[in-house]
């Protein structure tokens, strides 16, 4: 039968026992004609902050996962640094939850850090107002190909959640599968985090993502498409949907936008030529 409710007292956190991104907690569930107690887990999400030369410049709310890789796809993805060789040095504090930089940044790119990145008809991407300054006009132009087969049998290996998934279904995942077959797979609470985490991951390992294929879970909106311009990834796939804001920036930039990958199908949106049938 149903136990008899009992109230927030009862909300106290115990034993982590998954890992470090997950608390497992007691809830109350409520149905139409009663309550039960139960035990269920949630994501365990962290203030974490970062340090670029001495000084801090970005607290994250995010899984204290791969930190040092987020730090760099985030840099990498704002223009900050131009590739991974820029950093001096990186270190993770004990508790996970500072990651400090030196580096050698570039002064546009780090003065235009928080501005809002938008694309522009003209062809060019960046921040608003003096875009054509910071970036080379940015147009995706390599003729990688890729099998639709391949895509979609990746996409089911991709769409197994992940035990973090599972217990909390509260994470965004990101894939970078490079042409040589290496995997680089992250997941956080945001979208765009995990996609800075495994652009980061891939760079730390000093791999070039320039014949590569990104996997995100969520919709495919503008932002999404502003990240794989910047770092010339030229097909990104999800089996959600895709924003039209999305599909007319990836059309403008040589972006092959593929959504709603699911079974045996898939929607192309924009520049097919890179998928072969």
């Amino acid at each position: 039968g149903m136990t008899s409710p009992v109230r927030s007292e009862n909300f106290s956190l115990f034993h982590d026992n998954l890992d470090d991104y997950t608390k497992e907690i007691i809830i109350e569930k409520f149905y139409e004609d009663g309550i039960e107690v139960a035990e269920d887990y949630v994501i365990k999400e962290d203030k974490i902050e970062f340090f670029l030369n001495g000084k801090r410049f970005l607290s994250v709310m995010s899984i204290a996962q791969h930190q040092d890789a987020h730090l760099v796809g985030f840099l990498l993805s704002e223009a900050v640094i131009n590739n991974f060789s820029d950093i001096e040095s990186i270190i993770v504090s004990e508790d996970g939850l500072k990651v400090e930089v030196i580096a050698n940044v570039s002064d546009e790119g780090y003065a235009n850090l928080f501005k809002e990145k938008t694309l522009t008809s003209g062809c060019c991407i960046g921040v608003t107002g003096n875009a054509e300054k910071v970036f080379d006009c940015a147009f995706i132009n390599t003729d990688y190909k890729v099998h639709a087969k391949d895509i979609l049998s990746n996409m089911k290996l991709f769409n197994n959640s992940s035990k973090l998934f599972d217990n909390t279904g509260c994470v965004h995942k990101a894939e970078l599968v490079l042409e040589d077959g290496t995997i680089f797979i992250a997941e956080d609470i945001g979208r765009h985090n995990a996609i800075d985490k495994v652009i980061g991951l891939a760079s730390m390992n000093k791999k070039e993502v320039k014949k590569s294929v990104l996997y995100a879970t969520g919709r495919l909106s503008m932002e999404m498409v502003v990240k794989c311009v910047m770092h010339k990834i030229p097909i990104v796939v999800s089996k959600a949907a895709v924003t039209f804001q999305g599909i007319k920036s990836a059309n403008e930039h040589g972006v092959t936008l593929v959504g709603f990958a699911r079974g045996s199908k898939m929607n192309v949106y924009t520049h097919s030529g890179r998928i072969n049938v």
